[in-house]
């Protein structure tokens, strides 16, 4: 069985260049906390994506004193998402079909295990 390790990367890489699509002024914290990882584990992510050249970081001002950062997707990084998309996609779909067919067997072999109870009762 192939390594899952590159299909949970470029999961990961999907789900966070569609959050900074969505909202590039989340911080690496607030990323983190959302897709589930550590800080260290979202910040080597970043570091990734922006050498890919898939996200770049700007300076924005949030307040009259203080500035802020975002998390900009490139071209490149718009592109490099949409074709991700397909591919998270097709993989969640195939973890459904298998999800729902384990379910399926699971619960006929509970209607066979409960009929073989009620038949063993009855005798």
């Amino acid at each position: 069985m192939p390594s899952r390790h590159p299909q949970e990367v470029e999961d990961l890489h999907f789900r966070v260049l569609k959050l900074l699509q969505d909202n590039p002024a989340l911080s690496q914290r607030e990323l983190a906390r959302i897709v589930g990882v550590s800080n260290g584990k979202l910040h080597y992510c970043m570091k990734a994506l922006i050498d890919k050249g898939l996200v770049k970081l700007s300076n924005f001002a949030n307040s009259k004193h203080h500035l802020g950062y975002a998390y900009l997707l490139t071209p490149a990084g718009i592109a490099q998402k949409a074709s991700m998309t397909g591919r998270f996609l097709k993989r969640k779909m195939e973890e459904y079909e298998a999800l729902h067919a384990e379910i399926a067997a699971l619960q006929a072999e509970m209607a066979g295990d409960h009929a073989r109870s009620a038949e063993s009762s009855t005798h």
